[in-house]
């Protein structure tokens, strides 16, 4: 199968969305003196905007590719909640598996800029695990959205919607179903994803859920903990991005690193939300993990050449892909 055959393929896709959904904040201005009260800029503003953070952006680059998106998640009852709903649903996200809760805020990061720094950034969340009621909440919207779906993605920040009992009843739903599932992993949770098909660490997460000390992206050191993840949690595929170093992957059967591509970088924002979403779906097509990998180490890349976290759309992918000639 081709590219464009590939990305075509993914129009016929539903991906089931699990995990921390938040708001990116960004207030912009000028920030030309020191406040009398604090050693610190005043930053006149300019302009304010938001866009859909973590397993949010993460949909949104499962749509832009073509696919559907059903999103499993937790807002706050509050304004931002109200907020983050009505986005998703202008972008074509399904929401009804999205529990809005009385116990805990809608997570926002907002990030102070001016045109020559980033100033502060204000964190507003909490990272508590939600509750056992919301939990079953949760599962049973799970369950109710999963038969449709071709894989389920797991998109965990540490924020609490994620446990390990929510990850092996899913999983197991999954499994019995003949779904693949698809990891991107936070420490927390890092070692309790057993059985799943595709679990994607950066290099700093494989670091620190292993307690392993990487000198850079080196192929023997990434072998062996990728066997160790393997061995220990069943996982049948890994994938390791490498930032500026490309993509490592490794099967029972393979293993290798796709160096990245040369490009002018103007943003890293957001390139692991799209690696993991192509992979996804090349995932839920049951294509080779060095298709998948080389895929979605392509689309990683070229979102870094946009400035702001922007999704990258299958035409884009397409256009590019022809003109490094994956397929050869």
């Amino acid at each position: 199968m081709d590219v464009p055959q590939i990305l075509h393929s993914f129009s016929r896709l539903r991906v089931l969305v699990i995990g921390d959904v938040m708001m990116d904040s960004y207030i912009r201005g000028k920030a030309e003196r020191i406040s009398p009260e604090a050693p610190v800029p005043i930053v006149k503003v300019q302009k304010s905007y938001f866009r859909l953070g973590g397993a949010g952006n993460v949909a949104l680059n499962i749509r832009a590719l073509g696919a559907e998106a059903a999103l499993c998640s937790v807002v706050g009852n509050d304004a931002n909640g109200e907020k983050l709903l009505r986005e998703l649903f202008h972008a074509g996200v399904g929401t009804e598996g999205v529990l809005v809760s009385s116990t805990r805020p809608t997570t926002v990061k907002t990030r102070i800029l001016t045109s020559h720094q980033h100033v502060v950034r204000v964190d507003e969340e909490t990272d508590e695990e939600i509750s056992e009621a919301e939990r079953g909440q949760l599962l049973e919207h799970i369950k109710k959205l999963i038969d449709a779906c071709h894989v389920v993605l797991f998109e965990d920040y540490d924020k609490g919607v994620i446990s390990h009992t929510l990850i092996d009843e899913v999983i197991r739903l999954a499994q019995q179903r003949n779904i693949p599932t698809v990891v991107d992993p936070k420490k927390r949770n890092f070692l309790f994803y057993k059985n799943a098909t595709l679990f994607k660490p950066n290099l700093k997460e494989l670091g620190e859920g292993l307690k392993m000390d990487f000198q850079g992206a080196d192929f023997d050191e990434l072998s062996k903990a990728a066997e160790q993840l393997m061995r220990e949690m069943n996982v049948k595929n890994v994938m390791v991005t490498l930032s500026e170093h490309g993509v490592f992957f490794q099967t029972p059967d393979e293993k290798k690193i796709f160096p990245a591509h040369p490009r002018e970088i103007a943003d890293v924002s957001g390139a692991g939300d799209t690696v993991i979403s192509i992979a996804a779906l090349c995932t839920a097509l049951k294509l080779p993990m060095k298709t998948t990998a080389a895929l979605a180490n392509l689309g990683g890349g070229l979102v870094c050449q946009h400035a702001g976290v922007i999704p990258i759309n299958a035409r884009e992918l397409a256009e590019e892909a022809a003109l490094i000639m994956i397929n050869d």
